[in-house]
Protein backbone atom coordinates (compact mmCIF):
# COMPACT_ATOMS: atom_id res chain seq x y z
CA UNK A 1 0.00 0.00 0.00
CA UNK A 2 1.44 3.47 -0.89
CA UNK A 3 2.56 5.54 2.07
CA UNK A 4 0.60 8.52 3.36
CA UNK A 5 2.84 11.10 1.66
CA UNK A 6 2.39 9.43 -1.75
CA UNK A 7 -1.38 9.17 -1.29
CA UNK A 8 -1.64 12.86 -0.36
CA UNK A 9 0.41 13.82 -3.43
CA UNK A 10 -1.82 11.71 -5.70
CA UNK A 11 -4.90 13.37 -4.20
CA UNK A 12 -3.31 16.76 -4.86
CA UNK A 13 -2.53 15.79 -8.46
CA UNK A 14 -6.12 14.56 -8.91
CA UNK A 15 -7.34 17.97 -7.76
CA UNK A 16 -5.02 19.75 -10.19
CA UNK A 17 -6.18 17.45 -13.01
CA UNK A 18 -9.78 18.42 -12.25
CA UNK A 19 -8.86 22.09 -12.51
CA UNK A 20 -7.25 21.54 -15.92
CA UNK A 21 -10.55 20.20 -17.25
CA UNK A 22 -10.35 19.15 -20.91
CA UNK A 23 -6.71 20.21 -21.43
CA UNK A 24 -5.35 16.73 -22.12
CA UNK A 25 -1.83 17.90 -22.99
CA UNK A 26 -1.73 19.80 -19.67
CA UNK A 27 -3.01 16.76 -17.78
CA UNK A 28 -0.33 14.54 -19.31
CA UNK A 29 2.41 17.05 -18.50
CA UNK A 30 1.20 17.29 -14.90
CA UNK A 31 1.16 13.49 -14.66
CA UNK A 32 4.75 12.93 -15.78
CA UNK A 33 6.08 15.64 -13.47
CA UNK A 34 4.04 14.11 -10.64
CA UNK A 35 5.53 10.70 -11.46
CA UNK A 36 9.02 12.06 -10.79
CA UNK A 37 7.90 13.08 -7.30
CA UNK A 38 6.22 9.76 -6.51
CA UNK A 39 9.01 7.32 -7.40
CA UNK A 40 12.79 7.51 -7.40
CA UNK A 41 13.09 8.17 -11.13
CA UNK A 42 15.38 10.30 -13.27
CA UNK A 43 12.86 10.70 -16.07
CA UNK A 44 9.22 10.06 -16.91
CA UNK A 45 7.18 9.98 -20.09
CA UNK A 46 3.79 9.21 -21.56
CA UNK A 47 4.00 7.36 -24.87
CA UNK A 48 0.87 7.17 -27.02
CA UNK A 49 0.38 4.50 -29.68
CA UNK A 50 0.24 5.78 -33.25
CA UNK A 51 0.33 3.08 -35.92
CA UNK A 52 3.30 0.80 -35.40
CA UNK A 53 5.04 3.36 -33.18
CA UNK A 54 4.81 4.77 -29.68
CA UNK A 55 5.36 8.55 -29.53
CA UNK A 56 6.60 10.51 -26.51
CA UNK A 57 3.72 12.98 -25.97
CA UNK A 58 4.63 14.22 -22.46
CA UNK A 59 8.06 14.20 -20.81
CA UNK A 60 9.81 15.23 -17.59
CA UNK A 61 13.27 15.10 -16.06
CA UNK A 62 15.92 13.23 -18.07
CA UNK A 63 13.30 12.54 -20.77
CA UNK A 64 12.77 16.25 -21.47
CA UNK A 65 14.61 16.22 -24.80
CA UNK A 66 12.64 13.20 -26.04
CA UNK A 67 9.35 15.00 -26.77
CA UNK A 68 8.02 13.80 -30.12
CA UNK A 69 10.50 10.92 -30.36
CA UNK A 70 9.11 7.71 -31.89
CA UNK A 71 9.99 4.16 -30.87
CA UNK A 72 8.80 0.97 -32.50
CA UNK A 73 6.23 -1.03 -30.58
CA UNK A 74 7.90 -4.25 -31.66
CA UNK A 75 11.02 -4.97 -29.65
CA UNK A 76 10.40 -2.44 -26.86
CA UNK A 77 9.24 -2.91 -23.29
CA UNK A 78 6.62 -0.20 -23.81
CA UNK A 79 5.20 -2.12 -26.77
CA UNK A 80 5.10 -5.34 -24.73
CA UNK A 81 3.32 -3.51 -21.89
CA UNK A 82 0.77 -2.12 -24.33
CA UNK A 83 0.17 -5.53 -25.89
CA UNK A 84 -0.13 -7.43 -22.60
CA UNK A 85 -2.00 -4.66 -20.72
CA UNK A 86 -0.05 -5.18 -17.46
CA UNK A 87 2.66 -3.22 -15.59
CA UNK A 88 6.22 -4.32 -16.38
CA UNK A 89 9.54 -3.72 -14.63
CA UNK A 90 12.99 -3.84 -16.21
CA UNK A 91 15.72 -4.25 -13.58
CA UNK A 92 18.63 -3.77 -15.99
CA UNK A 93 18.32 -2.83 -19.66
CA UNK A 94 21.74 -4.29 -20.39
CA UNK A 95 20.49 -7.82 -19.70
CA UNK A 96 16.75 -7.61 -20.51
CA UNK A 97 15.90 -9.03 -23.94
CA UNK A 98 12.50 -7.25 -23.97
CA UNK A 99 13.94 -3.74 -24.29
CA UNK A 100 15.18 -1.69 -27.23
CA UNK A 101 18.75 -1.52 -25.93
CA UNK A 102 19.93 1.11 -28.40
CA UNK A 103 17.07 3.44 -27.43
CA UNK A 104 17.80 2.86 -23.73
CA UNK A 105 21.46 3.70 -24.16
CA UNK A 106 20.60 6.93 -26.00
CA UNK A 107 18.93 8.30 -22.87
CA UNK A 108 21.18 6.59 -20.31
CA UNK A 109 18.39 4.29 -19.10
CA UNK A 110 19.31 1.22 -17.01
CA UNK A 111 16.02 0.38 -15.28
CA UNK A 112 12.38 1.33 -15.82
CA UNK A 113 8.77 0.69 -14.96
CA UNK A 114 5.96 0.95 -17.53
CA UNK A 115 2.21 0.86 -16.95
CA UNK A 116 -0.54 0.63 -19.60
CA UNK A 117 -2.92 3.55 -20.18
CA UNK A 118 -6.43 2.76 -21.37
CA UNK A 119 -9.04 4.90 -23.07
CA UNK A 120 -12.60 3.51 -23.01
CA UNK A 121 -11.18 0.07 -22.26
CA UNK A 122 -8.64 0.13 -25.11
CA UNK A 123 -4.89 0.32 -24.36
CA UNK A 124 -3.63 3.51 -26.04
CA UNK A 125 -0.23 4.13 -24.48
CA UNK A 126 2.02 3.76 -21.46
CA UNK A 127 3.21 5.75 -18.48
CA UNK A 128 6.95 5.17 -18.03
CA UNK A 129 9.46 6.08 -15.31
CA UNK A 130 13.15 5.30 -15.69
CA UNK A 131 16.45 5.55 -13.87
CA UNK A 132 20.10 5.65 -14.80
CA UNK A 133 20.69 3.05 -12.07
CA UNK A 134 19.83 -0.66 -12.30
CA UNK A 135 17.14 -2.21 -10.07
CA UNK A 136 15.57 1.13 -9.06
CA UNK A 137 11.91 0.02 -9.01
CA UNK A 138 9.80 -2.54 -7.17
CA UNK A 139 6.22 -3.61 -6.47
CA UNK A 140 5.59 -0.57 -4.26
CA UNK A 141 6.33 1.70 -7.21
CA UNK A 142 3.86 -0.29 -9.33
CA UNK A 143 1.13 0.34 -6.75
CA UNK A 144 1.85 4.07 -6.59
CA UNK A 145 1.98 4.56 -10.37
CA UNK A 146 -1.10 2.37 -10.87
CA UNK A 147 -3.05 5.00 -8.94
CA UNK A 148 -1.50 7.72 -11.12
CA UNK A 149 -2.42 5.84 -14.31
CA UNK A 150 -6.04 5.56 -13.12
CA UNK A 151 -6.18 9.31 -12.55
CA UNK A 152 -4.73 9.87 -16.01
CA UNK A 153 -7.03 7.31 -17.64
CA UNK A 154 -10.10 9.00 -16.16
CA UNK A 155 -8.90 12.39 -17.38
CA UNK A 156 -8.29 10.99 -20.86
CA UNK A 157 -11.84 9.63 -20.92
CA UNK A 158 -13.52 12.88 -19.88
CA UNK A 159 -11.29 14.99 -22.13
CA UNK A 160 -12.11 12.84 -25.15
CA UNK A 161 -15.67 11.59 -24.79
CA UNK A 162 -16.22 11.74 -28.56
CA UNK A 163 -13.96 8.85 -29.47
CA UNK A 164 -10.46 7.65 -30.17
CA UNK A 165 -9.67 10.18 -32.91
CA UNK A 166 -10.43 13.03 -30.51
CA UNK A 167 -7.95 11.55 -28.02
CA UNK A 168 -5.06 12.04 -30.41
CA UNK A 169 -6.26 15.46 -31.55
CA UNK A 170 -6.42 16.71 -27.95
CA UNK A 171 -3.04 15.17 -27.17
CA UNK A 172 -1.38 16.90 -30.12
CA UNK A 173 -3.18 20.26 -30.50
CA UNK A 174 -3.57 23.45 -28.50
CA UNK A 175 -7.11 23.79 -27.16
CA UNK A 176 -7.35 27.58 -27.52
CA UNK A 177 -5.97 28.10 -31.02
CA UNK A 178 -6.39 24.66 -32.61
CA UNK A 179 -2.75 24.75 -33.73
CA UNK A 180 -0.31 21.88 -33.27
CA UNK A 181 1.20 21.77 -29.77
CA UNK A 182 4.86 21.36 -28.82
CA UNK A 183 4.66 17.56 -28.86
CA UNK A 184 3.31 17.32 -32.41
CA UNK A 185 5.66 20.07 -33.57
CA UNK A 186 8.76 18.23 -32.32
CA UNK A 187 7.48 14.96 -33.80
CA UNK A 188 7.12 16.58 -37.23
CA UNK A 189 10.41 18.47 -36.93
CA UNK A 190 12.35 15.27 -36.22
CA UNK A 191 10.65 13.61 -39.17
CA UNK A 192 11.40 16.60 -41.43
CA UNK A 193 15.11 16.71 -40.52
CA UNK A 194 15.38 12.97 -41.20
CA UNK A 195 13.82 13.53 -44.64
CA UNK A 196 16.36 16.30 -45.39
CA UNK A 197 19.12 13.84 -44.49
CA UNK A 198 17.64 11.48 -47.08
CA UNK A 199 17.76 14.14 -49.79
CA UNK A 200 14.57 16.20 -49.41
CA UNK A 201 14.75 20.00 -49.95
CA UNK A 202 15.98 22.22 -47.08
CA UNK A 203 13.55 23.25 -44.33
CA UNK A 204 13.50 26.11 -41.84
CA UNK A 205 12.39 26.43 -38.23
CA UNK A 206 10.79 29.74 -37.27
CA UNK A 207 10.20 30.74 -33.64
CA UNK A 208 7.92 33.66 -32.84
CA UNK A 209 7.23 35.53 -29.60
CA UNK A 210 4.07 37.60 -29.31
CA UNK A 211 5.36 40.82 -27.74
CA UNK A 212 3.18 42.71 -25.28
CA UNK A 213 0.84 39.90 -24.18
CA UNK A 214 1.56 40.51 -20.49
CA UNK A 215 0.62 44.18 -20.85
CA UNK A 216 -2.70 43.24 -22.49
CA UNK A 217 -3.45 40.68 -19.75
CA UNK A 218 -2.54 43.11 -16.96
CA UNK A 219 -4.42 46.11 -18.37
CA UNK A 220 -7.52 44.52 -19.93
CA UNK A 221 -7.73 41.03 -18.46
CA UNK A 222 -7.03 37.52 -19.74
CA UNK A 223 -10.09 37.49 -22.02
CA UNK A 224 -8.42 40.25 -24.06
CA UNK A 225 -5.13 38.35 -23.98
CA UNK A 226 -6.84 35.19 -25.23
CA UNK A 227 -8.46 37.16 -28.05
CA UNK A 228 -5.03 38.52 -29.01
CA UNK A 229 -3.52 35.01 -29.02
CA UNK A 230 -6.32 33.70 -31.23
CA UNK A 231 -5.91 36.62 -33.67
CA UNK A 232 -2.13 36.10 -33.70
CA UNK A 233 -2.56 32.40 -34.53
CA UNK A 234 -5.12 33.22 -37.26
CA UNK A 235 -2.74 35.68 -38.93
CA UNK A 236 0.21 33.29 -38.64
CA UNK A 237 -1.79 30.42 -40.16
CA UNK A 238 -2.93 32.67 -42.99
CA UNK A 239 0.67 33.66 -43.79
CA UNK A 240 1.91 30.06 -44.15
CA UNK A 241 1.28 27.22 -46.58
CA UNK A 242 -0.75 24.07 -46.05
CA UNK A 243 2.48 22.04 -46.22
CA UNK A 244 3.97 23.99 -43.29
CA UNK A 245 3.42 23.08 -39.63
CA UNK A 246 2.20 25.94 -37.42
CA UNK A 247 2.26 25.41 -33.65
CA UNK A 248 1.65 27.15 -30.37
CA UNK A 249 4.43 25.95 -28.09
CA UNK A 250 2.87 27.50 -24.99
CA UNK A 251 2.06 30.95 -23.59
CA UNK A 252 3.07 33.57 -26.14
CA UNK A 253 5.46 31.24 -28.02
CA UNK A 254 4.68 30.04 -31.55
CA UNK A 255 6.66 28.10 -34.14
CA UNK A 256 6.56 27.10 -37.81
CA UNK A 257 8.29 24.40 -39.82
CA UNK A 258 8.68 25.81 -43.32
CA UNK A 259 8.92 23.03 -45.89
CA UNK A 260 10.90 23.80 -49.04
CA UNK A 261 12.51 26.81 -47.35
CA UNK A 262 14.69 27.67 -50.36
CA UNK A 263 17.78 29.87 -50.25
CA UNK A 264 18.68 32.26 -47.44
CA UNK A 265 17.34 35.14 -49.54
CA UNK A 266 14.07 33.31 -50.18
CA UNK A 267 13.70 32.51 -46.49
CA UNK A 268 14.40 36.14 -45.53
CA UNK A 269 11.64 37.24 -47.93
CA UNK A 270 9.24 34.67 -46.42
CA UNK A 271 10.01 35.90 -42.90
CA UNK A 272 9.39 39.50 -43.95
CA UNK A 273 6.02 38.45 -45.35
CA UNK A 274 5.08 36.59 -42.15
CA UNK A 275 6.16 39.59 -40.05
CA UNK A 276 4.07 41.99 -42.13
CA UNK A 277 1.03 39.68 -41.96
CA UNK A 278 1.14 39.40 -38.18
CA UNK A 279 1.94 42.92 -36.98
CA UNK A 280 -0.76 45.55 -36.72
CA UNK A 281 -3.69 46.40 -34.44
CA UNK A 282 -6.88 44.38 -34.03
CA UNK A 283 -10.18 45.42 -32.50
CA UNK A 284 -11.23 44.04 -29.13
CA UNK A 285 -14.55 45.42 -27.84
CA UNK A 286 -14.14 48.32 -30.31
CA UNK A 287 -10.71 49.12 -28.86
CA UNK A 288 -7.62 48.75 -31.08
CA UNK A 289 -4.94 46.57 -29.50
CA UNK A 290 -1.44 46.19 -30.94
CA UNK A 291 0.02 42.87 -32.06
CA UNK A 292 3.80 42.78 -32.33
CA UNK A 293 6.15 39.87 -32.91
CA UNK A 294 9.81 38.92 -32.54
CA UNK A 295 11.09 36.29 -34.98
CA UNK A 296 14.13 34.03 -35.19
CA UNK A 297 14.83 31.28 -37.71
CA UNK A 298 17.31 28.50 -38.45
CA UNK A 299 17.85 26.38 -41.54
CA UNK A 300 18.39 22.67 -42.05
CA UNK A 301 20.93 21.57 -43.21
CA UNK A 302 22.76 24.91 -43.51
CA UNK A 303 22.72 25.81 -39.79
CA UNK A 304 22.16 22.44 -38.07
CA UNK A 305 20.77 19.01 -38.90
CA UNK A 306 19.13 17.88 -35.64
CA UNK A 307 15.83 19.12 -34.25
CA UNK A 308 16.99 20.19 -30.79
CA UNK A 309 19.90 22.32 -32.03
CA UNK A 310 17.79 23.90 -34.77
CA UNK A 311 15.33 25.01 -32.08
CA UNK A 312 18.12 26.38 -29.90
CA UNK A 313 19.60 28.31 -32.85
CA UNK A 314 16.25 29.84 -33.83
CA UNK A 315 15.56 30.68 -30.17
CA UNK A 316 18.90 32.48 -29.80
CA UNK A 317 18.25 34.51 -32.95
CA UNK A 318 14.73 35.37 -31.85
CA UNK A 319 15.89 36.76 -28.51
CA UNK A 320 18.74 38.62 -30.15
CA UNK A 321 16.22 40.13 -32.56
CA UNK A 322 13.98 41.05 -29.61
CA UNK A 323 16.90 42.65 -27.75
CA UNK A 324 18.04 44.68 -30.74
CA UNK A 325 14.49 45.67 -31.57
CA UNK A 326 13.84 46.96 -28.06
CA UNK A 327 16.95 49.11 -28.41
CA UNK A 328 16.06 50.35 -31.90
CA UNK A 329 14.36 53.69 -32.14
CA UNK A 330 11.18 54.13 -34.10
CA UNK A 331 12.03 54.26 -37.80
CA UNK A 332 15.23 52.24 -37.40
CA UNK A 333 16.09 49.06 -39.24
CA UNK A 334 14.33 45.91 -38.04
CA UNK A 335 16.83 43.24 -36.92
CA UNK A 336 17.13 40.20 -39.19
CA UNK A 337 15.78 36.91 -37.79
CA UNK A 338 18.66 34.99 -39.48
CA UNK A 339 21.52 36.57 -37.48
CA UNK A 340 23.80 36.07 -35.62
CA UNK A 341 25.53 32.86 -36.82
CA UNK A 342 24.71 29.84 -34.66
Amino acid sequence: MPNRKALLRIIEIHSQVAQLGLDLAGVMSLSVHGTLELVDADGAAIELAEGEDLVYRAVAGAASHQLGVRVRREGSLSGTCLRQGIPLICDDAESDHRVDLEACRRVGLRSMIVLPLSHQGTPVGVLKAFSARPRSFGDGDVEVLALMSKVLGAAMYWATRYGRDDLFHRATHDDMTGLANRSLFMDRLRHATAEVERGDPPIAVVLLDMDGLKHINDSLGHAAGDAALIEFSRRLSGATRESDTVARLGGDEFAVILSHAGSAATLASTLDRIHAAIEGPFLYLDQPLPIRVSIGASRCPEDWRDATTLMECADMRMYESKRLRQGTREGGTRPTPLDPPC
